[in-house]
Order: C-alpha cells, then structure tokens, then sequence
C-alpha cells in the first residue's frame, strides 16, 4: 500500500548532498541537484566521463573510493545510486541513524523521498509522483505535458510575477486586487504576456487599481 506522501519543493541552494554511486543513474540524479545549486559530493571508486568532468571543474567533490558509513556525516540529504542493493541499503541505514534524508534509487521500501518527474517551464515545474509504484507511468505523464505546456510559458510567468509583486506593493488586499490577479494568469492573460516583452522590463512601478 503507497504511503501518503507530504508534496513539497526544498530549497537545496547550498546545501550539501551526498550520492553514493557514479554510474549513469547517479549521474541523473547529481545534474537534478545541481540544477537546484546543491553542493554535491560523490562517492564512488569509478565515475562516468561526465562525472568525471564535472569532478575535473570542482563543479562536484569526489571521494574516489567506496562507501563508508561514515561518509552520510554532515549532508542534508543523500542518495544511494549503486548497481550493488546491499551497499545503498546501508546508506539508507547510516543516513537514517543521522536523521538524514535518503533516497536508495529503484528501492522505495528504503526510500524517505522520491525523485519526482518533472517538467520544468522556467520558474514553472511540475513534479509527477507516483509514490514509486510506476516511475515509468510518471515518465509517461511528464511527456505528455511536456507536449502541451509551451516553451513561452516560462517567460509570461516571470512576467506574471514580476506585475504580482508591483500590484501587491501598491494596493491593498481586496477583491478587485484578487481578480486581477487571476486574471493575469488566465489563458487569456498569459497569452497576453507572451506577446510582450523582456520579463525584467516589467519589475515596473506599482500598479494601481
């Protein structure tokens, strides 16, 4: 039976987060954090050419050798992305001894988060969990919206946001600063604002109702 799971999107900026692994999945899972400014480790006696690389840059830390219980000490979260199902449950042991958060990539028993599948639209990202019963059908979904949300969407929500913040420092919580608001973000309003122009043009003055 899946569990009930809390959705939240976490703020990894700076954060340190662990993989144990450096194969092609774990290789996924690091681009996902760093896409979210983690400061990621890795450890792992071998890495992909890419891992390598971004090692190579002191983009990623690497301990170039195997696990050790001791390595969790210290990350916000991590994630155990081994072939070998032994080694990532014991990082989901340690890290759970430390009160860290872990994901053993494919193990959901051995899991306390899951990696999402998810369709990114500049600020816009929508996260599919399937509670880990179906990653494939999650993958399934992220495609077929992929398909229907427009690149341009990305640009007309900066847009929408940067009117939102000027609307909310220049009036009052009422009725009429609401609907506006959900008017913004109408299909009719944000087709409106993907015809304008450069998003940072609109973190204007105040608007007044």
């Amino acid at each position: 039976m899946p569990e009930n799971l809390f959705p939240a999107f976490i703020k990894l900026a700076g954060r340190r987060c662990l993989v144990i692994g450096a194969g092609k999945i774990a290789e996924e899972k690091v681009q996902s954090l760093l896409k979210s400014g983690a400061l990621v480790t890795i450890v792992a006696p071998r890495a992909t050419a890419a891992l390598q690389k971004l090692a190579a840059a002191r983009e990623i830390a690497w301990r170039r050798r195997a696990f050790r219980v001791s390595d969790v000490r210290g990350f916000f979260l991590a994630v155990a992305a081994t072939a070998d199902s032994a080694v990532n449950h014991s990082v989901f042991r340690a890290a759970q001894e430390k009160e860290i958060l872990c994901n053993a990539v494919d193990d959901p028993p051995n899991c306390d988060f899951y990696f999402p599948a998810v369709v990114r639209r500049g600020p816009l990202q929508v996260a599919i969990s399937t509670s880990g019963e179906s990653p494939a059908l999650a993958q399934r979904l992220r495609r077929e919206l992929e398909a229907n949300l427009d690149e341009s969407l990305g640009k007309s929500l900066r847009l929408l946001g940067n009117l939102r913040r000027a609307i909310l420092a220049a009036n009052p919580a009422t009725p009429a600063r609401k609907q506006l608001l959900h008017l913004l973000a109408s299909r009719e309003g944000l087709a409106a604002l993907a015809a304008a122009g450069n998003p940072d043009d609109l973190a204007a003055p105040g608007v007044k109702l």
